[in-house]
């Protein structure tokens, strides 16, 4: 009897699972629009707070490339969105949210500030 209860449970699981790994990869737009992102924080002159620290553009753009070659292998990142949500947003190891604080402004969450350079770029685009 309680095999038959999970046995709906172990379908959608499989079924979540294979739509994950089934992700298209990027197309040419969104992979311009994440090497924008790429480039605007390099650019930026922000600091970039992970795990405690605060890290220059420079090394915060090699971490992140490095999170998006491992996601993007396993076909998790096929948009400029879904690389923010998957690498950009937080720690893989502690779950804490990334920070941006450019100059003497307040820090904000790097989801915000990299969605706020995604629109800066499709409104420019058009």
């Amino acid at each position: 009897m309680e095999s038959q209860r999970k046995k709906p449970i172990i379908v959608v699981l499989l079924l979540l699972c294979a739509s994950l790994a089934s992700a298209d990869e990027p197309d040419a737009a969104a992979r311009d629009e994440i090497a924008h992102l790429f480039s605007s924080l390099a650019a930026s002159g922000c600091q970039f707070y992970r795990n405690g620290s605060w890290y220059s553009p420079s090394r915060a753009v090699g971490h992140l490339q490095q999170k998006y070659e491992y996601f993007l292998k396993r076909k998790l990142v096929s948009t400029a969105e879904s690389f923010i949500t998957q690498a950009a947003t937080a720690s893989s190891t502690s779950g804490d949210p990334y920070l941006v604080k450019c100059g003497e402004a307040p820090a904000i969450e790097s989801a915000t500030w990299f969605t706020q350079q995604l629109t800066r770029y499709r409104a420019a685009s058009k």
